[in-house]
């Protein structure tokens, strides 16, 4: 089953990306096909391979007579792959196409897909744009029949690898998922978070900071302790994500600061949700890695305030939180640049196609972008990182010098920050720490932790991040109670100075917690 949501999360996700360019050419569609299929070059005609799509692999073609040479498994993956939409939004696709990421999914699918020897992507691009001139969604089966070219070659051979890489890389995330939930865990009550409610009469302080980097002032939203325990001595700086706003986080931020924790949650201009919905309406080009120097420069600034008493806060220390590219921006503030050799990794990693981990694209075009020298942040005390990623940048054990315990989380739903790649080999990479952990929820997914209206009931919703089930994961609500009260542990046991005494897996209602220390970890991993 959770291969199965796993496949469909992953085909959305690579749908989502393939749109295109520009322009169009004149030419008559392609009539027929040349397929290699086990060294063999075979001319099928677009109709029979159409037929045999279209018709759930049901065709007495000649083409559908080759297909048994494959086995069964091959030919579900194959049957999948046709059927999957490649397009589903017109100008947000566009864009998305122009931007570096899209630039190496395409690349590499035209390698797949080849049209007039020299020229695929140009016609690929051409093609689909026309097509999307006339119909909402356009699937792989629609491309191959449009295609205007007297010469097309289907690599069906390389076709079967990249598939079967990718349900191999699916099974090592079930393999994860299966040991966990195979570990005995502890009931325990159910928990009752932040209501909604809550988080719309609460009133944070709302700042503009004026920094020398932006031409406006940068937006914060400051929540001040509002709760009957005593003043933590830390401040706490909350980065979202890539297209993540500062409502999407507002549980976390009132459930820390009504446990004496202040905090200051950030929003990125340019890579927040406004650049997303300015995407999605065509008018720029998706935001990527090479948003982080302005990222860091913005956490800087915080911290700069901080330091000059601007914010009126007595404590000295400073824990740090980010999701996704957020929880990236504070492993780089402290000054660990990517280990050398990042290029030929990335060549080897591209090569596979990681529709299983896409982070790996974000770490990738690190390759072209110039991370200005960090300074250590001696005020630091901790860092907390929700669906981090950097197994491509930081790959050894130790290489990641942190000085300060990490919380790493996770779930098992994630296709974008896969928890077996990713957090799992982060807390390895790090320096040995008695009180980093990494926790993974089974069932949560990479955007479990973004807080939405259509999370909270079976509605509409205008927000950029409306997410189906398959995206969001099992009770995302629920998914973020777990992971205020394991945040709000950490943090309290960084303060007084505990040690992480051995793993935890609990179970609370229908969701599994497990928080692992690192002998844990590292079982995990070489079960693998």
């Amino acid at each position: 089953m959770a291969q199965a949501k796993g496949r469909k999360i992953a085909i959305g996700l690579i749908g989502s990306l393939l749109l295109t360019f520009a322009g169009l050419l004149p030419l008559r569609a392609a009539e027929r096909l040349e397929v290699q299929l086990d060294g063999m070059v075979i001319p099928v005609l677009i109709d029979e391979l159409l037929d045999w799509g279209r018709n759930g692999g049901s065709s007495r073609s000649e083409f559908s007579t080759w297909l048994t040479l494959l086995d069964t498994e091959s030919r579900v993956d194959l049957l999948e792959l046709f059927d999957a939409p490649l397009l589903t939004h017109q100008s947000m696709g566009r864009q998305m196409l122009r931007s570096w990421a899209g630039h190496q999914l395409l690349e590499a699918l035209s390698n797949l897909l080849r049209v007039d020897d020299d020229s695929s992507e140009v016609v690929l691009f051409n093609t689909l744009e026309k097509l999307l001139n006339n119909q909402p969604a356009v699937s792989t089966l629609d491309l191959l029949e449009a295609l205007p070219s007297e010469s097309v070659r289907l690599d069906l051979d390389a076709l079967l690898q990249v598939a079967s890489r990718w349900r191999r890389q699916l099974q090592q995330q079930q393999q994860l998922a299966l040991a966990l939930g195979s570990l005995p865990a502890t009931s325990a009550p159910a928990l009752v978070g932040v209501s909604d409610k809550q988080i719309h009469r609460a009133l944070p302080e709302l700042i503009s900071l004026s920094v020398t980097h932006r031409n406006k002032p940068l937006p914060l939203e400051v929540w001040h302790p509002s709760g009957d325990g005593p003043l933590r001595p830390s401040l706490v700086v909350l980065m979202p994500g890539l297209g993540g706003s500062k409502d999407h986080f507002r549980w976390l931020a009132l459930s820390l600061s009504k446990k004496g924790w202040p905090v200051v949650v950030l929003e990125h201009p340019g890579s927040d949700a406004q650049a997303v919905q300015a995407l999605l309406r065509g008018r720029r080009q998706p935001p990527g890695a090479e948003v982080l120097p302005e990222r860091l420069a913005d956490l800087h600034a915080v911290l700069r305030a901080y330091k000059d008493s601007q914010f009126a806060f007595p404590g000295q220390k400073l824990v740090l939180i980010g999701h996704s590219l957020g929880a990236l921006t504070a492993l780089l503030a402290v000054g660990d640049n990517p280990e050398p050799g990042l290029h030929s990794r990335c060549r080897k990693a591209l090569d596979d196609l990681p529709l299983t981990n896409l982070s790996r694209l974000l770490q990738c075009q690190l390759v072209d972008v110039q991370i200005p020298m960090q300074q250590s942040i001696p005020e630091l005390e901790a860092i907390v990182a929700l669906n981090s990623f950097g197994s491509l940048l930081w790959p050894r054990h130790g290489a990641l010098d942190l000085q300060v315990p990490v919380l790493f989380t996770g779930g098992t739903l994630d296709l974008i920050t896969p928890p077996l790649s990713e957090q799992l080999d982060l807390l390895l990479a790090t320096q040995p720490h008695l009180a980093s952990r990494v926790v993974i929820v089974e069932g949560a997914s990479h955007f479990s932790p973004v807080r939405v209206d259509v999370q909270k009931e079976k509605k509409t919703s205008d927000d950029l991040f409306k997410l189906g089930t398959e995206l969001v994961g099992v009770q995302p609500l629920n998914v973020q109670s777990l992971l205020a009260v394991e945040i709000k542990t950490f943090l309290e046991q960084v303060e007084a100075g505990e040690v992480l005494k051995g793993s935890m897996h609990k179970q609370v209602g229908d969701l599994r917690l497990h928080r692992l220390d690192r002998a844990a970890v590292e079982r995990l991993r070489n079960a693998q």
